[in-house]
């Protein structure tokens, strides 16, 4: 991305192309076996929750958030320095995620993904993100992550916003 384009096309969200923020929870490719006497799939240990940093405890809520259409304007990154955080739709619906790696405290040029329906996201502890963007429709969200005494939440905005595109 150039100094002067400030446009993101979101591509399609894989395992390996997230890997660097944290973890793709889809049932695809994960460890499976039956449970409950057969009548259950259990889908094993899909992401990575870190939320014990200085005696943190989890936290499951429901976020509902707000349909946003196509392009999506980036104006400000945000990212929790003491545990991860999973987001998992309730609805089969797409939603867009958006990260970016840290350049000195400050959240770098952002990346955007298009999460398929089915999918969901568990941001690693510390990771720049934007805060959640449903797409099409109104939809709830499983969140798992910290709860504790100490905050939990850094916000950075970008000098200029970006602007994200469906793909190119």
């Amino acid at each position: 991305m150039s100094g002067t384009d400030r446009r993101l096309f979101a591509r399609p969200l894989t395992k390996e192309a997230f890997a660097p923020f944290g973890d793709v929870i889809e049932t695809d490719d994960a460890v499976q076996f039956p449970i409950n006497g057969g009548t259950t799939t259990r889908f094993h240990d899909l992401a990575h929750v870190d939320v014990a940093t200085e005696g943190g405890r989890p936290l499951i809520s429901i976020f509902r958030g707000q349909a946003f259409a196509f392009p999506v304007e980036i104006r400000m990154m945000e990212r929790h320095p003491l545990g991860s955080q999973a987001f998992l739709p309730l609805q089969p619906a797409p939603f867009l995620i958006v990260v970016a790696p840290d350049r000195d405290g400050q959240p770098g040029d952002p990346q955007a993904f298009l999460a398929a329906p089915g999918q969901g996201v568990n941001y690693a502890r510390n990771v720049w993100h934007h805060p959640l963007v449903s797409l099409s429709q109104t939809t709830d969200f499983v969140v798992v992550d910290r709860g504790g005494e100490q905050p939990n939440l850094e916000e950075k905005p970008y000098p200029a916003p970006y602007s994200v595109l469906a793909d190119r």
